[in-house]
């Protein structure tokens, strides 16, 4: 079958291609189910940190390997005890063991859900990021009017500039990406959308006036930066990927914060989801901004490596 892999060049570089002839999965047993891919997402931050060997890397010795979390499929063949799911249902599947594959054999009760039936697939390709971000918002837990300052406008930043606001929450979203601040500007998430690029971030992010700092972006030594945005008892969560993180201690004792760090999602998550999707209370349809066929990967992967702020949400088509 069809798979997008991981794999390393000659010269050491990693890269993402697709392979035409990667083992087919088994026949599903028991309660599993068998997919063929409709859809497939790129998770923007993991996928570039695999590539460049960061701290979600998988080591050289386990390459080449198929790698994603974001799979819209119709179910084709399902095992004798399977019972919540039947032939012909368009599921979205977020394991992490791969998901760029034509096909995927998954157990009924792992980490899928079934789709509504009047939600685009296409923008159900990006449900990871989009529950990364819910999940995030609900371990948040922001108050009508309390101020959240959410840091870098990717996919996952501008969900969660989304659901902040439903909670109530006054969200300010903050880039050095102009397009992508456009994007969140145009959704209306978010009560200010400011460029920080150079000296923005000094010249408009004025200290002590969040009550909760969301860090989506990443960027090395950035932490005590986003401390001192932070209001006395504020708290500051960690989603995007790093090796360390470093403050100066007194600075947080002063300021009584709460370092909270966020993982993956759930299904309760992928359900409260699709609900508020099915709903139109959350756009993902601004944040899909190239869907490509399969094949199209080893170009796509070469700009996410090389020229990430080039792409925001990207569906592959199989």
């Amino acid at each position: 079958m069809r798979a997008i892999v991981l794999r390393t060049r000659d010269d050491k570089v990693r890269e993402k291609v697709l392979v035409p002839d990667w083992p087919d999965p088994p026949p599903p047993h028991t309660n599993q189910v068998k997919i063929r891919t409709l859809y497939s997402g790129i998770t923007n931050g993991t996928e570039r940190n695999q590539l460049h060997k960061g701290n979600y890397a998988p080591g050289d010795r386990l390459l080449p390997m198929p790698t994603g979390y974001q799979t819209v499929g119709r179910v084709i063949e399902t095992g004798p005890d399977t019972q919540s799911l039947q032939v012909d249902d368009h599921i979205f599947v977020g394991k992490s063991t791969g998901g760029h594959l034509e096909y995927i054999v998954v157990a009924e009760d792992e980490l899928l859900i079934k789709l509504p039936d009047d939600v685009d697939l296409r923008e159900a390709a990006i449900y990871g990021m989009a529950a990364v971000a819910l999940n995030t918002i609900r371990n948040a837990a922001p108050q009508i009017g309390e101020k959240v300052l959410v840091v870098g406008a990717g996919c996952v930043g501008q969900a969660a500039a989304q659901f902040a606001a439903l909670q109530g929450a006054r969200v300010t979203i903050c880039d050095v990406d102009e397009p992508r601040l456009e994007i969140a500007r145009r959704t209306g998430a978010a009560e200010q959308a400011l460029n920080v690029e150079g000296a923005g971030w000094s010249a408009q992010i004025a200290d002590e006036s969040f009550d909760a700092v969301l860090d989506f972006a990443g960027v090395p030594g950035m932490e005590e930066q986003l401390i001192r945005a932070m209001k006395t008892g504020g708290q500051v969560l960690f989603i995007a990927g790093r090796d360390r993180v470093s403050y100066p201690f007194n600075l947080a004792q002063r300021r009584l914060i709460t370092v909270k760090q966020n993982s993956h999602f759930y299904v309760d998550d992928l359900e409260n989801l699709a609900r508020l999707h099915s709903r139109g209370r959350i756009d993902l349809a601004s944040l899909v901004q190239d869907v490509v066929a399969a094949e199209e990967a080893e170009r796509i992967y070469d700009t996410l490596r090389d020229r990430p702020n080039d792409l925001l949400g990207t569906v592959f088509s199989w």
